[in-house]
C-alpha cells in the first residue's frame, strides 16, 4: 500500500470447487482495513513517520499478502520501532508477534555491496494467520538525515487492493509549504497552527479495474500522490546537481583509463561509445531506486576502485570519463518502467523519479551504461518517449519516441517423403534490439542456448530438434545474425489432407509481433506500442508424393500505423512454395491509446488471420 511496505510474495492460487468459482472471483484475497501515515517533517528535513495498519486475508490466497511485512529503512540514517504488532484469528483470538518474529535482514539488492550495507528491511512476521486473519502493526520511523537536505517528497500509490480507509497526513513548519498531486486522492484543508502546518489526504477505493495486457503502469491513468516541498522541476534538480559535486572526478587515475581506453577512437561519438562498453561491462550493477537513501552518488574514484554502483554512480564515473576526454554530459532524472508521465510536482518514487541517466549534448543522444545489454546509441524500452531532467540546467525534456527496430528472416522448410522434414531459419535482428539478443547469447552456456533453441521452435507449435548458432557475438553497432537448425516431425502425413501453416517465421516474428497488439478484445487503457520493420521469407519444398490444392491469397494492407502485405507463389515443376511477408509498424510513439486500438483492429485482425493461414496438401500416388 505505501512505497516502503513490500508485499510479500503470493500464495499459490488453490483449487477450488467450481460452483464456487464465481463467489471466489467477487472476494478479493485480502482488503486494506485501516491504513494511517503521519509525516512530522523538520525544517532540516528530518522526520518522524508513525504507521498504523490493519489488513484482512478474505481468502487463503490473501494469506501471503498479510502474514509478513517489510518495512525499508538506511540504517545509517534511520531507525525503526515496532509498537504493536499481532494477528487476530478467524475465531477472535489474539496471537502477538514475538520479539524473535521481528528480524532485521539486508535489502536483497543490496547483497554483495559493502558500500550499500546500510540498506535494510524490517520483517515482521505474523504468527495464526488464515483464511479470515486480520493483521495489525503499528511503528515508529525516524530519519535523522532526509535524503534531500531541507526537503521531503512522498509518493504513493494503490496496491490495488480493496482500502476500506487511508489516511496520510504530513505536519510540517509552516514557512515549508507543501505541494501535491493527488489524483483518486482527497486533500483536506491545510490546518495552520502554532507554527506548523498538517496536511492530510484520505483514500478509499473497493475495486480496481483489471490492468489489460502490454497496458501502461497504472499511475499513468490510475491514483496516485505525490506530496513535494520543491516547488518546481528546476530547484529539484538543481538540489541534486549540488550534492554530485565530485572533486575525485579530476583524479589522474580517471584521466587516464579515459585517455587509454580511447586513443584509438577517431572522434566523440566513438570515444563516448567506447568509455559506455567499458563501465556496462566492467562496473557491476546494485539496483537500488535512486531516492530510497540519500540521493549522492559515491565519489567517481571509489566506485571505479569498487567495481560496483547504482544508477547515481554509474552517471558519476561515466560522465568523470567522458569529461576526462572533452566530451560534455550531464545527469538526467528519469521515472524507469512503465510510466510516461511525471507528477506535477517534483519527488522521489517507484513511479516518479526513480533512475538516472546520461545526456551527451554534443551527441545529441541518451546513454544508459546500467543496461548493460543495450548498445551504445540506443536505451532501453523502459527509458523511451517520457520524460526527463536535465541536472545541469533543470529543464524538462523527453527521451526519443522511437528508435530502429529491423527484424529479415529467411526460413526454409524440405520436406521428405515420410513426412518428416529439414529446417533452418535464418534471423537477423538489427536496431536496439541487436544488443539484447547478443548478450542473451553470449551469457548462456551450451546448456542453456539448447534450451533457448528448444523453447523457440515449440514456441511456434513444432515439434523436432533444433540447434542455435550466431554471428559474432562481441560485435556492436551491428545487426546480429543467428540460425536455427534441425529437424521437424510430421510435418505432412503420408496419406490423406494435411494442412500446413503457411510460415515466414518461427517465433518472435510478424504473427508474434501482432499476437501482442491482439492480446486483448477490447482495450480501455492506453498500452505499450512499439514499431518496427518485420521482413519474412519462406520456402517450403513439399515431395512429390503430395499435391497442393490450395493455397492462401495474397493480402495487402495499410492503415495509419500499419503497412502489411504477403505472397504466395507454388511453383509446380518443382514442388516449392515461395511465401513472403513485409510489416511496417510505425506508431511514431511508445503508448497508443484505447480509440487508436480501436481503429487498428480490424487490420490487425486481418493481418493475423493472415499469418495463420495454411497451404493444404494431398497425398497421391506415384505410378512405378
Amino acid at each position: 500500500m505505501t512505497s516502503h511496505l513490500l508485499l510479500a510474495a503470493l500464495l499459490a492460487c488453490m483449487l477450488r470447487p467450481a460452483f464456487a468459482a464465481d463467489a471466489m472471483e467477487t472476494e478479493q484475497p485480502s482488503t486494506t482495513i485501516r491504513d494511517v501515515h503521519v509525516f512530522v517533517v523538520a525544517e532540516d528535513g528530518s522526520l518522524t513517520e508513525d504507521d498504523e495498519t490493519t489488513l484482512k486475508a478474505n481468502t487463503a490466497a490473501g494469506i501471503g499478502d498479510i502474514a509478513q511485512r517489510y518495512i525499508w529503512f538506511d540504517k545509517s540514517t534511520s531507525t525503526v520501532q515496532i509498537s504493536e504488532a499481532y494477528s487476530v484469528s478467524a475465531d477472535g483470538v489474539r496471537h502477538d508477534v514475538a520479539p524473535d518474529q521481528i528480524r532485521e535482514i539486508q535489502e536483497p539488492r543490496s547483497a554483495g555491496a559493502p558500500t550499500f550495507a546500510d540498506a535494510r528491511l524490517k520483517a515482521v512476521i505474523f504468527p495464526a494467520v488464515d483464511a479470515g486473519s486480520t493483521v495489525h502493526l503499528r511503528f515508529h520511523k525516524t530519519l535523522s538525515k532526509s535524503v534531500i537536505p531541507g526537503q521531503f517528497d512522498y509518493f504513493v500509490e494503490p496496491s490495488r487492493g480493496p482500502v476500506q480507509s487511508q489516511t496520510l497526513i504530513f505536519d510540517l513548519p509552516e514557512g515549508k509549504p507543501l505541494y501535491a498531486d493527488a489524483r483518486g486522492y482527497t486533500a483536506l484543508p491545510a490546518v495552520t497552527r502554532n507554527g506548523r502546518t498538517r496536511y492530510e489526504f484520505t483514500y478509499s477505493d473497493l475495486h480496481y479495474d483489471r490492468v489489460e495486457a502490454g497496458a501502461v503502469g497504472y499511475v499513468q491513468y490510475g491514483d496516485r500522490l505525490m506530496v513535494s516541498t520543491f516547488a518546481d522541476y528546476k530547484s529539484f534538480a538543481a538540489s541534486y546537481r549540488d550534492a554530485a559535486i565530485d572533486p575525485s572526478a579530476n583524479d589522474p587515475a580517471i584521466r587516464n583509463l579515459a585517455e587509454s581506453l580511447t586513443r584509438n577512437d577517431a572522434g566523440p561519438r566513438e570515444k563516448a561509445a567506447t568509455l559506455y562498453d567499458w563501465v556496462r561491462h566492467n562496473i557491476r550493477y546494485v539496483s537500488l531506486y535512486i531516492g530510497q537513501s540519500p540521493a549522492v552518488p559515491h565519489k567517481a574514484t571509489e566506485i571505479l576502485a569498487n567495481r560496483y554502483g547504482d544508477c547515481k554512480d554509474y552517471v558519476a564515473l561515466y560522465g568523470a570519463l567522458l569529461s576526462a576526454v572533452g566530451i560534455e554530459n550531464q545527469p538526467a532524472l528519469i521515472a524507469l518502467g512503465s510510466v510516461y508521465t511525471l507528477p506535477s510536482v517534483p519527488g522521489y518514487g517507484a513511479a516518479a523519479v526513480n533512475h538516472i541517466i546520461t545526456w551527451l549534448p554534443g551527441l545529441g543522444m541518451y546513454a544508459d551504461a546500467t543496461a548493460s545489454t543495450v548498445e551504445f546509441g540506443y536505451l532501453p524500452l523502459a527509458e523511451m518517449d517520457r520524460p526527463v531532467l536535465l541536472v545541469g540546467d533543470g529543464t524538462l525534456s523527453r527521451t526519443p519516441s522511437t528508435q530502429p527496430l529491423s527484424r529479415n528472416v529467411r526460413l526454409q522448410i524440405a520436406v521428405a517423403p515420410d513426412g518428416s522434414a529439414l529446417f533452418s531459419s535464418q534471423v537477423e535482428d538489427g536496431g536496439w534490439s541487436a544488443g539484447p539478443e547478443r548478450a542473451n547469447l553470449r551469457h548462456a552456456a551450451p546448456q542453456r542456448r539448447q534450451q533457448i533453441a528448444d523453447a523457440r521452435l515449440r514456441a511456434t507449435g513444432l515439434r523436432g530438434t533444433a540447434s542455435l548458432t550466431a554471428s559474432d557475438l562481441d560485435a556492436t553497432g551491428t545487426p546480429v545474425t543467428t540460425t536455427l537448425r534441425g529437424t521437424l516431425d510430421d510435418v505432412v502425413w503420408p496419406t490423406g489432407t494435411t494442412a500446413l501453416p503457411a510460415l515466414t517465421s518461427l517465433s518472435g516474428g510478424i504473427a508474434s509481433q501482432v499476437d501482442y497488439l491482439l492480446a486483448e478484445r477490447v482495450r480501455t487503457q492506453p498500452f505499450v506500442c512499439t514499431g518496427g520493420s518485420f521482413n519474412e521469407v519462406a520456402q517450403l519444398s513439399l515431395p512429390k508424393t503430395v499435391r497442393v490444392t490450395d493455397l492462401p491469397a495474397d493480402t495487402s494492407i495499410a492503415d495509419t500505423f500499419l503497412t502489411y502485405s504477403s505472397r504466395y507463389v507454388f511453383d509446380p515443376a518443382t514442388s516449392t512454395l515461395q511465401a513472403e511477408r513485409h510489416m511496417q509498424a510505425n506508431f511514431g510513439k511508445q503508448v497508443c491509446s484505447a480509440a487508436e486500438f480501436a481503429a487498428m483492429q480490424p487490420v490487425l485482425k486481418r493481418i493475423a488471420r493472415d499469418t495463420r493461414s495454411q497451404v493444404v496438401v494431398k497425398a497421391v500416388s506415384i505410378p512405378d
